[in-house]
């Protein structure tokens, strides 16, 4: 099984070509102590069997300048197709999206928390972004969002405006899956299935967060896949903002999701990034 990973970042050690400029206003902690350049992530990827993946843009690091990515995805144009982040609510989104798609790079990012802007943005659904939203439903363009379970409100109004537009929820979106089965607490979550568009990342952080409290990775998964479908999810590592090796990453996601059944597994790990993502057909089993 050839695997893809749909989530994680490059960091450049060239700080004078690609100058820092954090979402938030200072740069994540996660990056300033284990950065990964491009030859890194390759190096990381070899080392951890993994045959190609998604390189998202840190908005953490460089806000909406994404030259990195474009520079990453350039230089190794067989393993890696990039996702740049935009500012929505900006007059030239629109113009903002083309050029980043003409430079090489697939899909936008929403970044609306995170660890250097913590708490849910009030500006996701802000009707100055609608825009940019009406440009990937015409254009088929998907977007990422970085939200919390309590963006889902908003983010389920954008979707009746827009039911075409395909959209991967980092990190699930963050759930709350304390409470274990049926995992009430998440239900708005899974209430989003409905939308037919609507796509999750299954990051480490997330099988990590299955983990803990009355939770257990093997309940939560089989309620996600009888929910969404194994066609909807991707496994994402999350690497390196996810403490640990590559390596040590696509090995605890293959150990927590062997219960599954071996043509889930596929999807998950390959099938369904690379059916989001064109570039990157061909690549899972």
């Amino acid at each position: 099984m050839n695997l893809v990973d749909s989530h994680l970042h490059a960091i450049a050690s060239d700080t004078a070509t690609y100058p820092k400029n954090p979402i938030g206003g200072h740069q994540s902690e996660w990056s300033q102590k284990r950065p990964v350049d491009a030859q890194g992530v390759i190096k990381a990827l070899d080392a951890a069997g993994i045959a190609k993946a998604v390189v998202v843009q840190a908005s953490t690091v460089y806000g909406h300048d994404n030259r990195y990515v474009v520079d990453t995805v350039r230089a190794y144009p067989e393993r890696l197709v990039g996702v740049y982040s935009i500012d929505a609510l900006s007059p030239d989104a629109v113009e903002r999206i083309d050029h980043w798609e003409a430079q090489g790079l697939h899909g936008f990012r929403l970044f609306t928390t995170g660890t250097t802007m913590p708490g849910q943005s009030d500006w996701l659904g802000h009707k100055d972004s609608y825009p940019a939203w009406a440009h990937a439903e015409k254009k088929d363009i998907p977007v990422c969002l970085q939200m919390t379970m309590q963006g889902l409100p908003t983010l389920r109004t954008l979707l009746e405006h827009f039911p075409r537009v395909r959209v991967l929820l980092d990190h699930c979106a963050r759930p709350d899956l304390d409470d274990g089965t049926p995992y009430k607490a998440a239900q708005a979550l899974f209430d989003m299935a409905q939308f037919q568009g609507v796509h999750l990342k299954l990051t480490n952080r997330t099988l990590a967060a299955a983990a803990q409290g009355r939770s257990h990775p093997r309940d939560f998964l089989e309620k996600l896949v009888n929910t969404f479908g194994a066609e909807r999810i991707a496994w994402g590592s999350n690497f390196p903002a996810a403490e640990g090796s590559l390596q040590e990453l696509a090995a605890t996601a293959r150990e927590v999701l062997s219960s599954l059944p071996a043509e889930q597994q596929a999807m998950i790990f390959g099938g369904t990034v690379a059916r989001i993502y064109p570039a990157l057909a061909g690549v899972a089993a």
